[in-house]
């Protein structure tokens, strides 16, 4: 069998999800809380600007992969109105019902599907947007996954990829410090559950860096691809264009 990273462990890839999944199922209940306390607020930040970069209009469509509690899901539906379209998905049943829950509990019902990012169920070039934040790196095949995602997108459509990178040299040891030493601690406190948080800051170390997931966007076929480092490169926004 072919072997995946999962974290720094090595673990089959027919594991992986199984592994990921009950990452996911653990950190649900205190997701957002949890965000905002690792990240001092600043995912907000990284989201509104994506959002912002999105430019979505009304009557578009868009897909929000791995869309977790709904954070774009929710920001994408102000701007599309009621002619448009917002499909919020998730690997994870736990993460989509929780979003899927505040979602509603905020007036907003959007279609909301368990589904795998290697095998997306919608027809060719049908979104002008495709969404991923914080999703892409847990994935076992990424560049199936973002080869569907280019399937998926209209010509001219745009895929905006949210992911934690590669921090700036200057920031490289206190990162690491906050990581490996403070996250796990912050989880087993506010979570319960520090070995979730360590697989979160050893699956950001396994990701590709800036330039290497660049390379990868254009090989599956988008014609245009850019990155924007956010709060030193702590995480990044890659947009893709589909030809």
């Amino acid at each position: 069998m072919s072997t995946t990273h999962f974290g720094f462990k090595s673990v089959d890839e027919s594991e992986k999800a199984s592994h990921v999944r009950g990452v996911f199922d653990s950190v649900a209940p205190k997701y957002d809380l949890m965000n905002d306390l690792m990240s001092a607020g600043l995912h907000r930040a990284w989201k509104a600007y994506t959002v912002l970069v999105a430019n979505l209009k009304e009557g578009d469509k868009a897909l929000d992969i791995a869309g977790g509690t709904g954070d774009l899901a929710m920001a994408f539906s102000k701007k599309v109105g009621k002619s448009g379209q917002v499909v919020h998905t998730d690997i994870n049943q736990a993460m989509l019902s929780t979003g899927r829950n505040r979602l509603l509990d905020a007036g907003i019902v959007l279609p909301t599907l368990v589904c795998d990012a290697e095998k997306l169920p919608f027809p060719d070039n049908y979104f002008n947007v495709v969404s991923v934040a914080f999703g892409l790196r847990n994935m076992t095949h990424k560049d199936v996954a973002l080869a569907e995602m280019q399937r998926v997108l209209k010509p001219g459509g745009k895929l905006l990829v949210l992911e934690f990178s590669k921090v700036a040299p200057p920031l490289e040891k206190v990162y690491d410090w906050y990581s490996f030493k403070v996250l796990p601690r912050l989880g087993k406190l506010i979570a319960g559950d520090d070995a979730s948080y360590r697989y979160l800051a050893e699956s950001i170390r396994m990701h590709p860096g800036q330039k290497e997931l660049k390379t990868l966007m254009h090989k599956v076929g988008f014609g245009h691809v850019d990155y924007h480092n956010l709060t030193g490169g702590i995480a990044a926004l890659h947009v893709g264009i589909k030809c």
